[in-house]
């Protein structure tokens, strides 16, 4: 939730050097003389944060590091850059406006992946190395290009009417594969000759796509797997003929659309499922045994490093068993490795990674409560755990096999900020592991392929995001992108004024620690009270209150006077699974629970208004506003909330099951974590707010909502926006209309 034929021509790549930290020709285009940010200025170019690098990759040989940065000229397109270890420079290797002008039209199935993978940029939004390391791949406009280191130089891969997706270099660069039309394709690089290795055989049945589920709920955004050798691709059949077809109205400027969609709602049928295994030479495929129960996800696909076959995790339709289960290259047969169960449900990760030539593997499992490191051989006999305490690892990044070292992230230290850790293979429960990033603050981590330097993304309150090379000692080797708040960078005119959180934590109702973060306004007067906004999520998965760069918007409203509170209820990420686990069987009341709980814990102080307590939130944190609003009135007077959940039943399996169960199963826990059963107790303010073509959380459920709350003849307010998905705000224009409306409706009732 919430929570992409062989033609060629030739385009002359850019070789523009900037600086190593922000370019000032880029922070030079938006010229201010208010000291205070604004929403307009948030949402013109450039960037605010600077352009600090997403995506970033080491290439293969080690001599460089590419990625995507916003460009000058519009914030939402992305061009492909690369920054030279040796030299140290930075340069533009493809500007997206050089292959394709105007407004990027994209088909159906590509806006609904991007949708899907919350993509908001447009541009050059992915690419991929050649395993040589002198090419590189990308999507635009609908078709695939390959840049050429040694010349710089563009190629044209293909042309079609219709879009390539999920295109990536074979793992040893002789082929380029993708998806056309549901079907696996790929391109002879030597020869430039295409062929279909797919055919789906009715046009419900796909071969080697992620389906709706599996990229919304499930963090997997593709249905194809090369083997290392590049002679075999394991692949996902699916079939949606089971799932339900529904309408659902898409409404536009100036039409609308009536969509026959296949939308698997919570209690109906899922996709069926089929994992195959085929030899690309001639295309004969395998298919593996799923086992008797076929109502399942198919949650990861990984290879083995020696090719002698996949291990995938099968998870039951109840998403409280998760089995590893290993399947043999040549006869397809299977055999069970793991298996990991939960008294809530199994929380999916991308965890697994194998040593020792496929003979071990070292795996994250939540089983004794938080989510910690094991050491298996690949029989599936448990060797030992290597890390133990009430906090959680996130997700392995090396291992250095000759120094029997691994390298993982996660939050040993406090659960508001990440940080890089090393243990040894030979560790037996380390409790306290060595930390290796030094800056307090939030990181986020890439490393080289065969070697322990790595990338380091951090930022905290004050510091936008900054990229640097470090090596296994954390220490920095060089910058990629200091994006240093210095003159010429976006954001240094507003620094005089900018706000600095405070972070702190309460017993919540349960007794567990409630983490929070504040914005006080600048300039506050003694003796005077402050409106204060909940801007909040609430939702499973998610973690607002982190010291990590925040929010321009929150600044803005404290700036203009109001106090900026999020807490992390229970329910929300990284704090274990009792934790997580409140929310099992009800949403809705825990949450809310917790929300007042921070409200009484601010009305202690004297500055807070306790009569002028709103509440935001989008998605999730709308369905929360709403509930806040309902249950709450006393507490919470004026509430905006934005693409709400009103009615879980609406809402996909997948999500809604894992926390409910099934609804003929648990028939009052879904009616009391619907909004309708407390939609009487509203006394303040609403403004609710929806996109009229959002295919996450559809429109029927603020229809459903408008409708009771005309039926009880009480009073709120509506914004509804036209062709708008769940990213309200797509473009600039519309995200400065979004922001000016939530501020005004704060102003003028709060």
């Amino acid at each position: 939730m919430y929570f992409l034929k062989s033609v060629f021509f030739f385009v002359m790549g850019t070789g523009l050097f900037v600086t190593n930290s922000f370019s000032e020709q880029e922070g030079s285009s938006y010229q201010t003389k208010d000291k205070n940010l604004s929403i307009e200025r948030m949402t013109t170019s450039p960037a605010l944060g600077g352009s600090s690098p997403r995506n970033v990759k080491f290439s293969p040989d080690g001599t460089r590091v590419t990625f995507l940065r916003p460009s000058a000229v519009d914030y939402k397109i992305l061009d492909l850059w690369e920054y030279n270890l040796k030299d140290k420079s930075v340069r533009l290797l493809v500007a997206a406006s050089s292959i394709v002008r105007g407004e990027e039209k994209l088909s159906q199935v590509e806006r609904a992946r991007r949708e899907r993978m919350r993509i908001t940029s447009r541009g050059i939004v992915s690419y991929s190395w050649s395993k040589d390391g002198q090419k590189l791949l990308f999507p635009l406009g609908g078709d695939l290009y390959q840049y050429a280191l040694e010349g710089g130089k563009v190629a044209r891969l293909t042309s079609s009417e219709d879009f390539e997706t999920d295109s990536r270099f074979s793992p040893r660069g002789n082929y380029v594969s993708y998806i056309l039309d549901h079907n696996i394709h790929v391109v002879d690089v030597a020869s430039g000759k295409a062929r279909q290795l797919t055919t789906s055989p009715s046009p419900t049945i796909k071969n080697g796509s992620a389906e709706f589920i599996a990229m919304e709920e499930l963090d997997r955004d593709t249905g194809y797997w090369w083997s290392p050798n590049e002679k075999y691709i394991a692949f996902i059949q699916f079939d949606e003929a089971p799932v339900e077809i529904g309408q659902r109205y898409e409404v536009n400027r100036d039409d609308f659309k009536l969509l026959q969609e296949r939308y698997p709602r919570a209690g109906t049928n899922n996709v069926t499922l089929k994992l195959g295994i085929m030899t690309v030479k001639t295309g004969k495929v395998k298919w593996v045994d799923l086992g008797k129960d076929q109502d399942i996800y198919l949650a990861r696909v990984k290879w083995l490093p020696d090719n002698s076959g996949v291990f995938f995790q099968r998870l039951n339709r109840a998403q409280d068993r998760l089995d590893l289960i290993f399947a043999d290259v040549k006869t397809a047969k299977v055999r069970p490795v793991l298996t990991e169960t939960s008294k809530y449900w199994v929380n999916l990760q991308h965890n697994l990674e194998f040593i020792r030539d496929g003979k071990e593997f070292v795996w994250a499992s939540e089983r004794n409560g938080f989510n910690h490191l094991y050491h298996y051989k690949a029989d599936g006999t448990l060797m030992g755990q290597l890390t133990d305490g009430d906090w959680v690892v996130t997700e392995i990044l090396q291992i250095d096999e000759a120094a029997g070292e691994l390298y993982f992230s996660g939050h040993a230290d406090t659960p508001i900020e990440h940080h890089l850790y090393r243990v040894k293979l030979s560790d037996k429960k380390v409790t306290r592991p060595l930390r290796l990033s030094k800056a307090k603050g939030w990181h986020k981590f890439v490393f080289s392929e065969g070697a322990n330097d790595y990338i380091d993304y951090f930022s905290d309150p004050g510091t936008p995001e900054q990229v640097s090379i470090r090596n296994s000692a954390g220490d920095l080797l060089s910058w990629i992108d200091e994006n240093a708040l210095t003159q010429g960078h976006p954001y240094f005119p507003y620094m005089a004024e900018h706000i600095m959180p405070e972070f702190g934590y309460f017993k919540g109702p349960s007794g567990d620690d409630l983490h929070y973060r504040i914005y006080k306004p600048s300039h506050m007067i003694e003796g005077q009270k402050y409106p204060v906004i909940f801007a909040l999520y609430g939702g499973p998965l998610v973690q607002r209150a982190t010291r990590a760069w925040g929010d321009p918007f929150h600044q803005i409203l404290a700036q203009s006077g109001y106090i900026v509170f999020t807490l992390d209820n229970r329910g929300s990420a990284r704090r274990g699974t009792e934790f997580e686990g409140a929310l099992y069987r009800q949403l809705g009341r825990v949450e809310v629970e917790d929300q007042v709980a921070g409200a009484e814990f601010l009305k202690q102080f004297d500055y807070v208004d306790p009569d002028r307590i709103g509440v935001q939130g989008h998605s999730y944190g709308g369905y929360i506003v709403l509930m806040s609003l309902f249950q709450a009135p006393e507490i919470f007077k004026v509430g905006v909330s934005s693409a709400p959940v009103t009615e879980w039943r609406l809402y996909d399996t997948a999500y809604t099951e894992r926390y409910l169960g099934l609804p003929d199963k648990n028939k009052a826990g879904y009616d009391n974590s619907s909004v309708f059963p407390f939609v009487k107790g509203l006394k303040g303010k609403l403004l609710l707010i929806h996109g009229m073509a959002d295919d996450n959380v559809i429109f029927n459920n603020s229809s459903m909502l408008l409708d009771e709350l005309q039926k009880n003849a009480q009073q709120f307010d509506f914004m509804a926006y036209p062709g708008q998905t769940h990213r309200i705000g797509s473009d600039k224009m519309r995200k400065r209309h979004f922001l000016n409306l939530i501020k005004r409706y704060f102003d003028e009732n709060l």
